[in-house]
Formats: C-alpha cells, sequence, structure tokens
C-alpha cells in the first residue's frame, strides 16, 4: 500500500511501520513495543532533555524532506546531551499529524531520527502518536555522563577563556536563503535542514575542564546571555578571531546583512560554546572566541550586532 496514510493503516499499523524501520544497541534492553522502554545507565545517572519541532515553526514541508525533519529533530536534542559533556544513548519521540499524513513520510521521518542517532549510538527506544491539524515532532533525548560531572551554564570564571565547537552562522545563512526565495546556496541551505552538531567535542570539553557550556541554538549572543547570568559573570567575544567564511560572505550580499549577523546571532547550527581555564590546550575543531570577566552581560568587540538571536515568545 505504497500511498496509504495513517488514517488508512491506523495508529498501531503506523507505529508498526515506524518501529520496523529502527535499530537497536547494547544499551537498550526493553526498546519499542511495551508500555515503557528499559535502557541501562551504566554511570547511574541520566542526563534528559527535550525539543519540539512544529510544522511552518521549525521546518516547512515545501523545504524539508521527513528524512531532513528527523535527521534535525534528533540533532537539536542530542547537542544538548553533548553539552552537558555526555554522549547520547536513547531517544523518544512524539508524533502529532493529520490522519491524511502519508505512512511514507512517517517512516522517512523514522529513518532520519535513526541514522543521526546513530552518530553517537544511540537508538530510538519508543514515543506515541496522536491526531493533529499540522506535524509537530516531540523528542526527548538521554544520555550518558561516563563518569563526568555535568557541565553547565552556572561554571565560568573570571580569566576563563571563551571557546566554540562546530560551526556558526551557516544555518542562519540558509534559512534566509530559503526566505529570500532566490538561488539557493546549497550547502548553506543544508546546514540550515540538517545541520551537524560536533557531539564529541561535547565530552571532549568536558574531559578537559570546561567550566562552562551551552549548544547554540537560539544564537551565540543569547546562549552566551545563558552562560553570562547563570554563572554571573560577563563575556567579551572578540569579532576578530571569526574566520571570515567566503560563503556567508555570498549569502550576505544575496539577503543583505553582513556575514556576522549570522554568526553573531543565527541558531539552530548547533555548534556547542564553552569556557575553559587558561592554559588549556584546545582540540582540533574548537577555537578560541573570547575571554570571562568580572561583571555581567555579553559584549561584542569590533563589531555591533544587529540583534541578540531567537526567542520564540519576542
Amino acid at each position: 500500500m505504497p500511498d496509504a496514510t495513517a488514517r488508512d493503516v491506523g495508529e498501531f499499523g503506523l507505529i508498526a511501520r515506524v518501529v520496523e524501520r529502527l535499530g537497536t544497541s547494547p544499551s537498550v534492553l526493553l526498546g519499542p513495543g511495551d508500555d515503557a522502554a528499559v535502557v541501562l545507565a551504566p554511570d547511574g545517572r541520566v542526563v534528559a532533555t527535550t525539543d519540539v519541532l512544529v510544522e511552518d515553526v521549525h521546518f516547512r514541508l515545501d523545504w524539508s524532506t521527513p528524512y531532513e525533519v528527523g535527521r534535525k529533530a534528533a540533532a537539536a536534542n542530542l547537542a544538548d546531551v553533548a553539552a552537558m559533556g555526555a554522549v547520547g544513548t536513547a531517544l523518544l519521540v512524539g508524533l502529532a499529524a493529520p490522519p491524511d499524513l502519508p505512512v511514507s513520510w512517517a517512516t522517512d521521518l523514522a529513518d532520519g531520527l535513526r541514522d543521526e542517532a546513530a552518530l553517537v549510538g544511540a537508538v530510538v527506544v519508543g514515543g506515541d502518536t496522536v491526531t493533529s491539524e499540522r506535524i509537530v515532532v516531540s523528542v526527548t533525548a538521554l544520555g550518558d555522563l561516563g563518569g563526568r560531572a555535568p557541565v553547565t551554564r552556572a561554571g565560568a570564571q573570571p580569566g576563563d577563556r571563551v571557546v566554540l565547537a562546530g560551526r556558526l552562522g551557516w544555518s542562519a545563512a540558509g534559512y534566509a536563503l530559503l526566505r529570500h526565495g532566490g538561488v539557493p546556496i546549497e550547502v548553506l541551505v543544508q546546514a540550515h535542514l540538517t545541520p551537524t552538531p560536533p557531539y564529541d567535542l561535547g565530552p571532549a570539553l568536558a574531559d578537559l575542564g570546561a567550566t562552562s557550556m551551552c549548544d547554540v541554538s537560539d544564537g551565540l549572543l543569547a546562549d552566551l546571555g545563558h552562560i553570562a547570568r547563570a554563572s554571573g559573570v560577563h563575556v567579551d567575544v572578540e569579532s576578530r578571531r571569526f574566520v571570515r567564511e567566503p560563503l556567508l560572505g555570498r549569502a550576505a550580499r544575496v539577503v543583505g546583512g553582513h556575514p556576522l549577523d549570522f554568526v553573531m546571532t543565527g541558531g539552530e547550527d548547533h555548534a556547542l560554546v564553552a569556557t575553559v581555564p587558561p592554559g588549556v590546550l584546545l582540540p582540533e575543531g574548537v577555537a578560541r572566541i573570547g575571554i570571562v570577566k568580572a561583571g555581567s552581560g555579553v559584549r561584542v568587540i569590533g563589531w555591533k550586532p544587529t540583534g541578540v538571536g531567537w526567542d520564540h515568545f519576542a
């Protein structure tokens, strides 16, 4: 039944078709199919986080394939786990959708969730489906600290260096190009549709003694603001430390503005920003971008930002 809808197969038929796309891992003692899953917690503590993706807010059906939505939904959660210094182990997924949703949309979504989770060795272990006028994907991720102390937003100290793992501005530039409707720069558009968080660098920074860390989902300045408030410190961001990416320059010329606007205030790249004590030898893929001082707030040295970042209710 290639063109079957959720209405045709029913709730449990839809769930069965999704579950058959999913794998398992040694950390899963009991997977989908019962009232709840059972997942090993070797550390004795479980990191847990949730994100919700809503049609026409976080994704558009004319821009994203269901596979891409699945990758993005998993990435948003697994990046939060990495930002705590942990490794993702399992995902729970809630899907709200109209009755006429093609079954193939749900199974492609499951494939995207499965493949993104596999990057860190995690699997989808359960979830729920309900009817809704628009598609909503809610993902809860579980993670394991591996004996590490969790890295929170509240530990930054004056004198710490601010460091960045991953890239910034690509997702925002891709989103701006999609909205503009002109000729897209494919690699930037793809960065918006399927972000690539630096999962392994979260635990690596924790092992190096990171004093605070945050997933950059709302924009660098907004998320550094979370660290500054939680830690009771001031953060200086040094704009000169950002390499001027030619692709961001091309995007800015198409849609207007400046490449640093994408970098400073653009969200959904799911890079990791952290603070580390001075003298720490940074691993490959991590760069210094600023310094922590006494005081409060966030300042960009050498650039005047045009905004702060994303706020759903602003």
